[in-house]
């Protein structure tokens, strides 16, 4: 398999569940602000959206969009228990937490990266994302992570876009039990390899 990834960007979350599974892949490096590959050539022909994550199977296949990857890498290795068995309540339950991380936390965070977003619609999503980290923060209490004591797809990418707090210079302190969750994540050796792949450690 093949991951194509941006440092950082939110392909880190299927970066990380692909160590996490211990699958065999290779990286390929996109630059965030073009379309264009380490090689040289346009990303679009192998994902004509043109933004990352993309895999592509050892069939040729392609899939994109993180909450379908990770779903279909943790289902390659259940022994993991990476993703609760489709069909059940609690596959539904992390199918919840993927939407949300996706739709209320990644799409709020775009704002705060956009150099063409006004100041007004900055201000807008900082204080929904307060809100959106507020609801995170409460579900997190007494619990290791967000479906409880086990791992699962939904905590890399929870991790993935809380990360970016730092970025664009939201305290998470003021929530002590996220600030503690990203500590407890990023300890992984999973997490720790692939932050450590895509440049993100420092020295």
């Amino acid at each position: 398999m093949k991951l194509y990834y941006s440092p950082g960007a939110c392909s880190l979350s299927p970066h990380i569940v692909l160590r996490e599974a211990g699958l065999s892949f290779d990286l390929v490096k996109k630059d965030l602000h073009s379309q264009t590959l380490e090689d040289g050539s346009d990303y679009r022909t192998i994902n004509p959206k043109g933004y990352v994550p993309a895999l592509v199977l050892d069939d040729g296949q392609v899939l994109t969009e993180g909450p379908a990857i990770v779903q279909y890498l943790a289902d390659r290795v259940p022994g993991k228990k990476l993703a609760p068995p489709a069909g059940t309540l609690e596959r539904v339950r992390l199918q919840e937490w993927l939407n949300y991380i996706t739709s209320e936390l990644h799409k709020t965070f775009s704002p705060l990266f956009n150099k063409q977003a006004s100041e007004d619609w900055k201000a807008a999503a900082r204080a929904l994302l307060d809100r959106r980290i507020d609801y995170v923060a409460k579900a997190l209490e007494g619990r290791n992570y967000l479906m409880g004591d086990t791992f699962t797809v939904a905590d890399c990418y929870l991790f993935t876009v809380l990360n970016w707090a730092a970025w664009v210079k939201v305290d998470l302190s003021r929530w002590p039990g996220a600030s503690e969750y990203l500590k407890r994540v990023a300890a992984r050796p999973a997490v720790q390899a692939a932050l450590q792949a895509e440049g993100l450690l420092k020295d």
